[in-house]
């Protein structure tokens, strides 16, 4: 294979990394552009494919909660498996720490603690943010309860919350604003898309009451 040809064949192959972000092409169109280029040895092995990259659906009922390892407000590793066993874990994704809608989700979640305890229930926040910020905002606001930096939105991708936000005109990707339950053996038990701040503690103890039954 040439040197032009193998230029070529990468060149396709970072342009569908972009693309897939927006979630075309699919995963057949990508491989027959790969090898129209040029491309060995199946997509794949050239460029690994990721679904989570870009995409905008959540992870449903019935699912496996994706493993992770992330560093809390304090910078102490925390693993999803390490929670799990006697406890049902809210984990629940907001855009960025010390943001109007953020921070009144989190006081939320401070001033009910009492009631998420009496659930049986752990609230862990995750946010891509890094850890002095994560740690500056627990600070500010007094929150007691684990807040996770996910500075690289990687855990936020494996739950299908990173994807393509619109303000003002303007597309980006961003975290979406979503609620997991996951119950002790680990699986994904409620799902809870762009819940409002101001009642995301009622939804969620709500369900946790019918989870529990």
């Amino acid at each position: 294979m040439s040197r032009s040809t193998v230029f070529c064949a990468d060149a396709v192959g970072r342009a569908i990394s972009l693309l897939r972000r927006y979630r075309w092409p699919s995963e057949e169109e990508a491989e027959r552009l790969h090898l129209a280029a040029g491309g060995r040895g199946g997509l794949n092995k050239a460029f690994p494919w990721d679904p989570a990259i870009g995409s905008q659906t959540l992870l449903e009922p019935g699912d496996k909660a994706p493993a992770f390892e992330l560093p809390d407000q304090n910078g102490d590793l925390v693993k999803l498996s390490d929670l799990l066993g006697s406890q049902t874990v809210v984990l629940y994704f907001y855009p960025r720490a010390d943001t109007p809608g953020c921070t009144t989700q989190a006081c939320g979640v401070r001033d009910r603690d009492a009631e998420y305890r009496a659930a049986g229930a752990r609230v862990i926040g995750v946010s891509p943010d890094e850890v002095g910020a994560v740690k500056k905002f627990a600070e500010k606001f007094d929150l007691d309860f684990t807040l996770l930096a996910d500075a690289d939105h990687t855990v936020a991708e494996a739950y299908g919350a990173w994807g393509e936000k619109s303000m003002y005109g303007k597309k980006y990707m961003g975290v979406q604003r979503a609620t997991f339950l996951i119950d002790p053996a680990g699986k994904i038990a409620r799902v809870f898309p762009k819940v409002s701040p101001k009642t995301h503690d009622d939804v969620v103890l709500a369900a946790l009451v019918e989870v529990s039954q």
